[in-house]
């Protein structure tokens, strides 16, 4: 799952201080051995390049993983819980971002399977290089809550002389955005990377909003959504600025590396490979016109060339900007 790694429950301390708390070893053992169970008797699972993986091995990676990672959950019925190991007044957060590969879940829509819908929850994004948040450079990000004194408390915790927190409701628009600018970051690399210029990369980033925009609204978010910090701050983050692990993967892939080569020397996953494939997916099952993220997709993982991808989306049929 893209949450079982990432997931603390939020203590009611003071409103100053980070109260994230990490799972007990008890309860992270629970989860693993249910995960581990549910895989070797279900899943006989790759990875996103087609390498084969131990059931224990791809156990681990389901448990702490950040990222995308390859388990089709829908074999594991039922999905299993951790809300009889949270406190009765436990909230959760989290910093993941994606869609579910093979269910096009949002990291919310999972965590409510998992913990019950009726737990205040709340996800955090935003145009942030932990580099430089860690070097106390300004730095603004939105927290997105099913509760409103959730978000405004995590937003009073988390905020200070260098870092600034907006609060939203809109948890499905957020989610979205931080799913979609990796794999549109992804493309501004390899654009760059072929040397298209300035013009190239401000039309990718800009069509690439309302690709973005569409998706959301059709799964239920806001508009307005896409033009603050997680939508177009995040997006124009991600796709110009070389601390960006989804930019330097289209870098590299512009320069004759192979995916798992950009990997390799990257030595960081880059959420937008994994991405590419369920954001595709999702917009199939939608029936939602997203021309750039499915050509990423075509040369992620059919071996599409770049060059052949531009000639795709500047050969469309014209019409309205819409």
């Amino acid at each position: 799952s893209t949450l079982a790694g990432t997931i603390g429950a939020t203590s009611t301390s003071s409103p100053r201080r980070s109260s994230s708390v990490v799972m007990n070893r008890t309860a992270r053992g629970e989860i693993l051995s249910t995960i581990h169970s549910g895989l070797k008797a279900k899943v006989s699972s790759m990875n996103s390049r087609g390498t084969s993986l131990t059931a224990p091995g791809l156990a681990r990676r389901a448990a702490v993983a950040s990222a995308f990672e390859r388990v089709d959950w829908r074999a594991l019925a039922p999905r299993p819980t951790i809300r009889p190991l949270l406190a009765d007044n436990a909230r959760v957060s989290w910093a993941t971002k994606g869609f579910e590969l093979h269910t096009g879940k949002l990291p919310h829509q999972v965590a409510a399977e998992v913990l019950g819908d009726d737990l205040p929850m709340a996800v955090l994004s935003g145009p942030t290089f932990a580099k430089e948040v860690g070097e106390g450079l300004p730095t603004a990000i939105t927290v997105a809550a099913n509760n409103a004194d959730l978000a405004q408390e995590i937003a009073v915790a988390l905020s200070g002389d260098n870092f600034r927190a907006y609060t939203s409701d809109d948890m499905i628009g957020v989610e979205v955005g931080g799913a979609i600018k990796n794999v549109l970051a992804i493309g501004a690399g390899m654009s760059d990377g072929l040397g298209f210029g300035a013009n190239s990369r401000i039309a990718l980033i800009t069509r690439g909003l309302v690709e973005m925009t569409r998706l959301g609204v059709a799964l239920g978010a806001q508009k307005e959504t896409f033009m603050g910090l997680a939508g177009m701050g995040d997006l124009v983050l991600t796709c110009t600025d070389n601390l960006s692990r989804n930019r330097r993967m289209g870098l590299a892939l512009a320069g004759g590396k192979t995916v798992d080569e950009a990997q390799q020397e990257i030595q960081q996953v880059v959420e937008g490979v994994m991405a590419a494939e369920a954001v595709n997916e999702v917009a199939d099952e939608l029936s939602i016109e997203m021309p750039i993220c499915h050509q990423v997709y075509r040369i992620l993982y059919e071996n599409a060339s770049i060059r052949e991808a531009v000639g795709a989306l500047m050969g469309r049929e014209l019409k309205a900007e819409t």
